[in-house]
């Protein structure tokens, strides 16, 4: 009988997420699936912020509960298929938390072409690489010579985010946490210019790094760089809200972003919040052009993969620090 590793969360963190929030479990029961499901073998695991927002309640999710497995998307193969339209051996993206064998509804999986590498299905061709382009396309709408800055722009969705803008004719400001990742933004994937949110107040760097001010945002952090970002806004400018991670992981903020009400008003700026699903009738012919990017190296995929299913706690806690640059993800099988 082949036994299932899991790792299950012990308890709802009140604060910073900790390993000992987790246990990792050797010899959890083997799922069965029963009709209208697929078993499923984990070989990789995303590891997104979101996560760890799943821990404090129903987002577009419903929020994971103390006890139970880890909540996590993953690209798994098909070990055996009790439902039409799919086959031993198919990949497929699914909801099977933090574990080597899930049962889960076919409905719920996402049937993946088979390609090398394979990790490219969670980055560029995952829900990193829709999520900047939907994000940005449908939410921002860039023009050719907007100045779109991003926050978390060495992360997982920020690198693709700001690649696209450069093609779609744009000066890219990036911001990141540390000189090294701000050097990859500039001289590696073409970013106009990068700034360390860890060594110099962003509202001052922003004011020379754009001069003529700020077309598009696209957050992922909120917070206080959010706030500094808002008083550089242009009149009829479009904030892309995908994330908070700055809110995610420990105590909640003393105050919100200040000048919103006000400057969103005066400035007439736009801002939206979205999630990739609501683009699911269009992913094919995202999918189409963000291959073709990829292929003439117009985009450069940066992943940061980690092995060990038992690592996954410590990767997810690394990656809320910015310990990651590019999407981070678990190799399990």
């Amino acid at each position: 009988m082949t036994t299932n590793r899991q790792i299950l969360l012990t308890e709802t963190p009140q604060g910073k997420l900790a390993e000992s929030h987790f246990k990792f479990s050797p010899d959890g029961k083997m799922p069965e699936a029963k009709d209208g499901e697929l078993l499923l073998r984990t070989k990789l695991i995303s590891l997104d912020a979101a996560n760890r927002a799943w821990m404090q309640g129903a987002t577009y999710r419903s929020a994971v509960e103390a006890g139970t497995v880890m909540a996590g998307g993953s690209v798994s193969e098909v070990v055996e298929a009790k439902a039409p339209g799919f086959a031993k051996g198919d990949l497929v993206f699914a909801d099977t938390g933090w574990q080597d064998y899930a049962a889960v509804p076919a409905k719920t999986a996402q049937k993946l072409p088979k390609m090398e590498p394979l990790s490219h299905l969670l980055s560029v061709y995952g829900i990193a690489g829709l999520t900047a382009y939907f994000g940005l396309l449908e939410v921002g709408k860039p023009k050719a010579g907007d100045t779109v800055v991003v926050s978390a722009a060495a992360g997982s969705v920020g690198t693709i985010v700001g690649q696209i803008a450069k093609i779609k004719g744009c000066t890219v400001i990036g911001i990141a946490g540390g000189a090294k990742k701000c050097k990859l933004l500039t001289d590696e994937l073409g970013f106009d210019a990068a700034i360390d949110y860890k060594a110099e107040p962003v509202g001052k760097a922003l004011r020379k790094a754009a001069p003529k001010g700020i077309d598009v945002y696209f957050d992922n952090v909120g917070g206080d760089i959010l706030e500094a970002v808002l008083f550089g806004m242009n009149n009829f400018g479009r904030i892309a809200c995908c994330g908070a991670v700055s809110q995610y992981d420990g105590a909640a903020p003393a105050h919100g972003p200040r000048g919103i009400p006000g400057l969103i008003v005066v400035k007439r700026i736009t801002m939206q919040g979205f999630i990739v699903m609501d683009y699911a009738d269009r992913h094919d012919a995202a999918l189409a052009e963000l291959q073709g990017w990829v292929s003439s190296g117009k985009i450069k995929v940066m992943e940061d993969i980690m092995d060990g299913l038992e690592n996954t706690p410590k990767a997810l806690i690394g990656l809320l620090a910015g310990d990651n640059v590019g999407k981070r993800m678990i190799r399990v099988s």
